[in-house]
């Protein structure tokens, strides 16, 4: 198999055990350890989707559940099917077989994209008012409208699977299986409490999985393993991965949705989904955190994505998204994606950061690899419209909300886009 975008070693990937699939009716491979996501970004795939309305290309943004452009149709012209499946969400399987939604023929070409040539006279809810007459007529126009801006198929066949359910009680409910989740599992789980521990992942660590070992050290990432080695020994201590909590209700009552077997077919299931109704005495939620995009003109081109997908993909999967990268931030996190990028041997044109003197440790690290820092500046523009051929950068003013002076071009391929982080306080704020 030729490694297109793939790095010859990576701690997280089998490569020894390669693994087939197809998308959009085209033949790949990626590797036991793999999400959708990451072998498609490995096998150098770029579009994976077309915008809603104006049919623009899209690209795969981030490595997690915030995935809002990578929706996949999974099985599709089975009775196995499920419409809008986020690519970066689903184990990587031997026979996986998915498409795209929302575009026709493909991606690559997709007729509807004429839509966007006409984006000023196509506002927001445009067919509600030009589409209103005749009467009768409206039949005909909502089956156009809805085959143009549909989404994933539902299935036309009776669902061949089988779904069950389980209640549990226990002391302790720990949602997030990353450093803080485990840590405090596994001292609930010490003092003889039964315990339960969920993570949406197969893996459990979190963000240290997505790292480079000298950004928290290798000893941190076995102390990983080593607590969920612990966690698995315990008798009142129970693991559920791949297992998302969707809902916090009255009377501490938490309702989890678990993913099973995933990484086989979809005929050699068990059950394909399990739904945990439990009864916790205290919850303890160690969610994690999100990054924001920053927002520019073009912002959605095939390439741009989160500073801190481009590290995971990085670091977790070995993938090396693209040959040329920006880094766009407005915070010191940012800079150990270009650090780990640079160090990989992936060129850094420019970090581009908004601040007037970003003065801490990995600024000054950046500075000494030699990668260009330019300060109080802004993307303004990205060039290209199905792959990024450059951007423009400018200059902000003082009070950093307006944009000055000449426009500066830079050459690149792809852009890390970081506007800082946000709690997932969504069951918190239930």
């Amino acid at each position: 198999m030729k490694k297109i975008n793939r790095l010859l070693q990576n701690k997280n990937i089998d490569q020894t055990k390669p693994l087939n699939f197809k998308f959009n009716g085209r033949s790949f491979q990626g590797f036991l350890g793999d999400t959708l996501a990451s072998a498609l970004l490995a096998n150098d795939v770029k579009i994976v989707s077309r915008s809603f309305k104006y049919h623009r290309p899209r690209g795969i943004m981030s490595s997690g559940s915030e995935e809002s452009n990578a929706l996949i149709q999974l099985s599709p012209n089975s009775a196995y099917t499920i419409p809008n499946i986020q690519a970066t969400k689903i184990a990587l399987y031997e026979g996986l077989e998915a498409e795209s939604v929302n575009c026709w023929p493909n991606p690559d070409i997709d007729i509807l994209s004429i839509n966007s040539w006409f984006h000023r006279i196509l506002p927001a809810g445009f067919y509600y008012k030009t589409f209103m007459w005749p009467l009768k007529a409206w039949k005909f126009y909502e089956y156009l409208i809805r085959h143009a801006a549909g989404l994933g198929k539902s299935p036309t066949h009776p669902d061949p699977d089988h779904y069950d359910k389980m209640t549990i009680h226990c002391d302790i409910l720990v949602i997030g299986g990353g450093p803080a989740g485990l840590a405090a599992a596994l001292s609930a789980s010490k003092t003889g409490a039964r315990t339960i521990l969920v993570d949406e992942n197969q893996n459990l660590g979190g963000q240290l999985l997505k790292e480079n070992d000298e950004t928290y050290g290798p000893n941190v990432v076995s102390w990983a393993k080593q607590v969920e080695i612990e966690l698995t020994s315990m008798k009142d201590t129970l693991i559920l991965r791949q297992t998302s909590a969707f809902g916090c209700y009255d009377h501490k009552f938490v309702g989890l949705l678990e993913t099973r077997n995933e990484k086989l077919p979809p005929e050699k299931h068990t059950s394909r989904q399990r739904m945990w109704r439990v009864h916790p005495k205290e919850i303890v939620l160690a969610t994690g955190a999100i990054e924001r995009p920053l927002i520019f003109s073009n912002n959605d081109r095939p390439g741009i994505m989160l500073a801190s997908a481009y590290r995971a993909y990085l670091n977790q999967f070995g993938v090396a998204v693209n040959k040329s990268v920006v880094v766009f931030t407005n915070n010191d996190n940012a800079y150990h994606t270009a650090i780990d990028l640079h160090n990989a041997g992936i060129k850094i044109p420019a970090i581009i950061d908004i601040r007037v003197n970003p003065d801490g440790d990995l600024p000054a690290q950046a500075t000494e690899l030699g990668i260009e820092i330019y300060n109080n500046m802004a993307i303004t523009n990205v060039l290209g419209s199905r792959a990024i051929r450059s951007i423009e950068v400018m200059t902000l003013n003082e009070a950093g909300n307006v944009v000055v002076g000449e426009t500066h071009e830079i050459e690149c391929t792809g852009i890390a886009s970081s506007g800082g982080w946000n709690p997932l306080v969504h069951l918190h704020s239930q």
